[in-house]
């Protein structure tokens, strides 16, 4: 499940990063939460782990899964069992 930020502590300036730019890779990772990068002021990029990086692609990626099976449901273009087996089969025989 996602975290939050949390506008006290994980709006960093830039010039924060530069300095401490191991600490806070390091926090990405412990604490699991992004952070907005700041520069002069404002938001300027978001920062976080790659493991939550991952973690969301796969959410994203079943998130549009899910919305092409409901257009597909909603269009009427859905496939029987019998026959996804039947393409399957053709695919691996050839």
């Amino acid at each position: 499940m996602p975290v939050r930020l949390k506008a006290t502590e994980d709006l960093i300036p830039i010039t924060d990063l530069r300095q401490n730019s191991a600490r806070i890779v390091k926090r990405l990772r412990t604490e699991r939460r992004p952070v907005v990068i700041l520069q002069r002021g404002r938001s300027a990029a978001v920062l976080e782990s790659v493991e939550e990086y991952e973690n969301r692609l796969e959410r994203l990626e079943l998130l549009e899964a899910v919305v092409r099976g409901l257009e597909a449901t909603q269009s009427g273009k859905l496939v029987g069992n019998r026959e996804v087996m039947r393409r399957l089969k053709k695919i691996a025989v050839g």
